[in-house]
């Protein structure tokens, strides 16, 4: 599945629901399913810098695709990690590098978060694209 096709259906499952109430326990939902990042991983050097909570991210390539792990000491923040792991794991990271993150506001996600959590959001997909960039670098 394309970058593209993973956010139309977040976009699709996050529409489902009536209210902002809805959407964030279904987002602390996803943050429960993420893909845990193995303790190894929790470092200073794999926080996310910019963020409010504590957030580790930890990146390996795979058959040509990134895989992201992650985790945070904080319900809403790992629900937000664990929809931005989704929509970029398992993907080459020159797609990853490319992929737009409009998505984010069809969900209407930054709109409901306050000025610190959003820029943790914008912190968390930069830090994202780095790891891309950095293993794309590498296949060169």
């Amino acid at each position: 599945m394309s970058i593209k096709d993973i956010q139309n259906e977040i976009i699709d499952e996050f529409s489902m629901f009536e209210d902002w109430e809805e959407r964030y326990q279904y987002m602390i939902d996803l943050g429960k399913d993420l893909p845990l990042i193995d303790d190894q991983y929790k470092t200073d050097s794999n926080i996310i810098k910019g963020c409010q909570s504590k957030v580790w991210v930890h990146a390996e390539m795979e058959d040509g695709k990134l895989i992201f792990t992650a985790d945070s000491d904080a319900i809403i923040t790992k629900g937000i990690i664990a929809i931005l792991v989704r929509s970029f794991s398992n993907q080459p990271p020159k797609d990853i590098i490319h992929a737009e993150t409009d998505f984010i506001d069809q969900i209407g996600l930054k709109e409901h978060l306050s000025p610190t959590r959003a820029n943790g959001l914008v912190s968390m997909v930069k830090q994202l694209k780095m790891y891309a960039i950095a293993y794309q670098t590498q296949m060169k």
